[in-house]
This record gives structure tokens, C-alpha cells and sequence, in this order.
């Protein structure tokens, strides 16, 4: 027979049972480990060509200063930010001693930014371009550990401390598997110093970009410093058609292509009802290639007939050119109703390059697609692209011809009584 101090002495069990398993306890064997904040590495070129005016009329050291203060004061409370010079203390002519110039101006680690920026302040362009050594010890500094890990070295210049290629060094950094990324910035570079930074770069699966202005290298070092924060996925790789007939059909992710000197390439997209399209794309100039360029997106019917197109001109000043698009509504059948749609998104661009530079492979493509519901789910993003809130414009609009059409009439009524008095 359960008595009531037994029934009291069973629940009482039963909630200390509950407590146990509720209350917080270690982790326990086989279980993940919590994921660590990212680490990135910021590398910057303090030789002596850093003090040429040529970027928006000031020095490329104040161009890069001026970066740096912009970059720091964005980072994301979670990145661990380090920052590492080169060329920055010697300024003689011993190759030796040059050539071992770097050094870690701010550990890597939880940032202090009025510490950051007072460390970037002292700067002074002063000697050698070791990029190599440089690298090594930057991948030292962010060694250890799970976090994603990016490197994102800024120079003026190719490497000066040959035999040891930075371009090699890139490629031992990635054949340790430590999915070490490394992008790469050249501030006003010229050939041989664009050839280097993209070598390193696709060492390691990071990217390369030529800086002409200061907003040019703030916005995309902070990019890059979000990207480490917010890893981005990693591509696709697919093939696009020469036609929309028989294109790969493509759902919402990330893709990569190569696109040969002005080719077009097709590739599906199937939009429900309800849903707007929304697709980018950016094509990378891996090569030098002739002013004055652009890249076209648009999206049009099987049948071809043109929805909407997305374009964008380059004149030489980046080396990546982007353009994108939106396509709201789909198509209304005979009922009346909106129906699944086979949308063509053709890809063209207007590259064009020098007798002699390769045209093979293709220049690399990133093509990104969404295909999200639209508000309330009906997609009505409508009349003249302006959404749900046309109809407050067009309110406006009225309301502003009312009164100017009663100002008028105000101000003949005032005229006339003037004139009869």
C-alpha cells in the first residue's frame, strides 16, 4: 500500500532527478566544442613607396591610416583582430637585416580600439617589402586553435626579399590544411605586384583587389573582416549554356563559373508563385585586361522575351565588377492565377585584353541566387518596383498638385482685390 510520506518521499525523488538533469553540467565526452571566436590578421606594407601621393591626393600611408581607423572602429565585437607591420623600423640598405623586418604592432586577440588606433599612428614608411617573411609569422600569430583564420595583407609593392617568394609561402601555408585564408590588396599596383598578390591569393582561396581611392580600402578591408566574422559558403562550381534550352537549373546558393572574353552564358531558375528572384553576379579580372569593360545580367522568358537586366561599366580601377537584379512578380495564366516560372538568367560581359594575354581559362564568375516568398506571400513588390507603398507616393504626389493648384488660385484672388483697390 503506497502511503503519503512514501507518495512525498517518490515525488521528491522525482524532482531531484528533474534538477540534476536540468541544471547546467559540462560538457560531456563526444559532444562539439563551443566554436571560437574568428582571429584575422591585418598585414600592412610600411616600406618606403608607401610615402607616394597618388591615392585622392595624400600619401598612401595616410590613405592606409585613414583605412585602418575606419576598419577598426567597425570590427565585430567577435573577431579577434591582430594587427603585424613590414618595412616599418629599418630604413638602411643591409638586405639581411631589411629582410627580417616585421613585427606584430597589436596581438591578436579581443581589441582595445583606442590602444589600435594609437599603435597605427606611429607608423612611418621606412624601409624593405618583405612580404614573405611577413606571412610566416602572421600565420604564427593566428596559430592554434578551431576559429576561421584570415590574413589580409595591404602593400604597394611586390615582394624585395626574393629567394623566398611569397607566392610559395602561400602555397606551404594552405598544404598545412589549416584553413588559413589570405586576401590580398594592392594599392595602386602595377603589373608584376597584381601578378604576385593574386598568386598568393589563390593559394590559399582568398581574393585580390586593386585599391585606387581610401573608401575603396576601408570598405573592403571591413568586408573582409565581416566575411572572417560571417564565413561565406563556398561556391558551386557549375556550367552555364550557351543557351537557355537545356541550362543547368539552379536553386538558391552560391555558384562558380569561368566565362571566357565576351561570352555569354545561361543558366534556370525556377520561381513559384508568391516568390521574387533576386540574383547577383560578379566577375573577377584574373588578368590585365583592357579599360573599359562591363558585365551584364539579365532575366528573360523561355521564350526570350527580356524581364529585366541588371548592368554595370568598369573603367580599370577594380579588379572584380559586380551587378545584380530583382524580378518581383511572375507570369498570369489564363485564370488569372500566377504559375511556377522557368526564368533564363544570362550572364555577358565586355572584357576584352591585349594580343598575347590568355583567354583560357575563363575569368572566374560568382553567381548568387535567392529566391525568397515576397510580402504576405503574394510577391507584390509591383507597380514600378516601389512595393506595398506606391500608393503613399501617389497619395503624395495628389496632395502636392492640390495645393499648388489652391496656392495659384490664392495668390490670382490676392492679385485681383490688389488691383481693385
Amino acid at each position: 500500500m503506497i502511503t503519503r510520506k512514501r507518495l512525498a518521499a517518490g515525488v521528491c525523488g522525482l524532482l531531484a532527478t528533474l534538477t540534476v538533469g536540468l541544471s547546467p553540467t559540462t560538457a560531456t565526452a563526444g559532444e562539439p566544442a563551443a566554436k571560437e571566436s574568428p582571429k584575422v590578421e591585418l598585414v600592412l606594407d610600411v616600406s618606403g613607396s608607401m610615402r607616394a601621393t597618388d591615392i585622392d591626393g595624400k600619401s598612401r600611408m595616410a590613405a592606409a591610416k585613414q583605412a585602418f581607423n575606419e576598419v577598426i572602429d567597425a570590427v565585430p565585437d567577435e573577431v579577434r583582430l591582430g594587427i603585424r607591420t613590414l618595412g616599418a623600423t629599418y630604413p638602411g640598405d643591409d638586405r639581411q637585416l631589411g629582410c627580417k623586418d616585421t613585427k606584430q604592432l597589436y596581438p591578436v586577440g579581443a581589441l582595445n580600439r583606442t590602444e589600435a588606433k594609437t599603435a597605427v599612428a606611429t607608423l612611418a614608411p621606412t624601409g624593405w617589402t618583405p612580404i614573405g617573411p611577413a606571412l610566416l609569422a602572421a600565420a604564427d600569430d593566428l596559430n592554434g586553435g578551431n576559429a576561421t583564420r584570415r590574413i589580409v595583407l595591404i602593400t604597394d609593392g611586390e615582394d624585395t626579399c626574393a629567394p623566398l617568394d611569397p607566392c610559395e609561402v602561400a602555397r606551404d601555408i594552405a598544404a598545412k590544411g589549416i584553413h588559413l585564408v589570405i586576401d590580398t590588396l594592392g594599392l595602386v599596383p602595377d603589373a608584376k605586384t597584381r601578378e604576385q598578390l593574386t598568386c598568393i591569393a589563390e593559394a590559399t582561396g582568398g581574393t585580390y583587389t586593386s585599391v585606387q581611392h581610401t573608401d575603396q580600402l576601408s570598405g573592403r578591408v571591413r568586408q573582409l573582416v565581416d566575411r572572417a566574422a560571417d564565413p561565406v559558403v563556398t561556391p558551386v562550381a557549375t556550367q552555364g549554356a550557351q543557351q537557355c534550352q537545356g541550362a543547368p537549373r539552379l536553386g538558391p546558393g552560391l555558384y562558380s563559373d569561368r566565362e571566357s572574353f565576351g561570352e555569354h552564358r545561361w543558366y534556370q531558375v525556377a520561381v513559384k508563385p508568391g516568390q521574387e528572384l533576386r540574383a547577383s553576379v560578379s566577375i573577377a579580372a584574373d588578368r590585365a585586361v583592357n579599360n573599359d569593360y562591363g558585365v551584364l545580367l539579365r532575366a528573360t522568358t523561355l521564350h526570350g522575351r527580356e524581364i529585366v537586366r541588371g548592368s554595370e561599366a568598369g573603367d580599370g580601377r577594380t579588379d572584380v565588377i559586380s551587378s545584380g537584379l530583382r524580378y518581383p512578380k511572375g507570369p498570369v495564366d489564363e485564370d488569372g492565377e500566377r504559375s511556377t516560372e522557368t526564368v533564363c538568367l544570362q550572364v555577358s560581359n565586355s572584357f576584352s585584353a591585349a594580343p598575347g594575354v590568355k583567354t583560357t581559362p575563363g575569368m572566374p564568375v560568382e553567381l548568387t541566387i535567392d529566391v525568397v516568398d515576397g510580402p504576405d506571400g503574394t510577391s507584390d513588390v509591383a507597380s514600378f518596383g516601389l512595393g506595398r507603398g506606391w500608393w503613399l507616393l501617389l497619395v503624395l504626389a495628389l496632395t502636392g498638385l492640390l495645393a499648388g493648384l489652391v496656392w495659384g488660385w490664392l495668390s490670382r484672388w490676392r492679385i485681383s482685390v490688389w488691383r481693385t483697390n
